[in-house]
């Protein structure tokens, strides 16, 4: 369990540091590009960039924000049931959720190895764009390692003091 979760906070990390690099890259380019609009015309291809970039982001932002439980939860009702009920509940939520997205993943490699094998590109700066949808697929996929982990921890009983 503790090596498990040790890769799930590493990868979960190393995601997180690699979309805020990249998000850091979309904030000068959009900065850049307002600039330069005002003497020349705009960077080309801003638009395309910016919406991999913000799949990217997004989907490597998701394993960091579970491990860290920072995804909103509206438990008002769950509150008021009983420990046993609640731990139902949340083994139940972690692994439908676990389930949904390594389905999610899988179909997500599927359609990337589509737009491969046909050989897609963009419109305006001709980029192949399947990379970035496997790069999605690996943010799901780490989400479902962090559902996971949660998962194994509501089943597994916990050592008085232990987190």
């Amino acid at each position: 369990m503790d090596l498990l979760m040790r890769i799930n906070k590493f990868l979960s990390k190393l995601l997180t540091l690699t979309g805020g690099v990249l998000l850091l890259c979309m904030i000068l380019l959009t900065c850049a590009n307002i600039f330069i609009r005002q003497f020349y015309i705009p960077i080309r291809g801003t638009f395309e960039l910016m919406g991999y970039a913000g799949a990217v982001v997004t989907a490597f932002a998701l394993g960091y924000t579970q491990f860290t439980n920072g995804h909103i939860s509206v438990d008002v009702l769950v509150n008021a049931y009983p420990k046993p009920l609640k731990r139902i509940i949340s083994i139940f939520n972690h692994a439908v959720c676990c389930i949904f997205f390594v389905i999610a993943s899988w179909q997500i490699v599927q359609k990337a190895l589509t737009l491969k094998n046909a050989g897609e590109i963009s419109e305006t700066l001709r980029i192949i764009y399947y990379p970035f949808t496997l790069t999605v697929a690996l943010g799901c996929s780490v989400l479902a390692l962090a559902l996971f982990t949660d998962l194994l921890k509501a089943i597994l009983p916990q050592k008085e003091g232990a987190r």
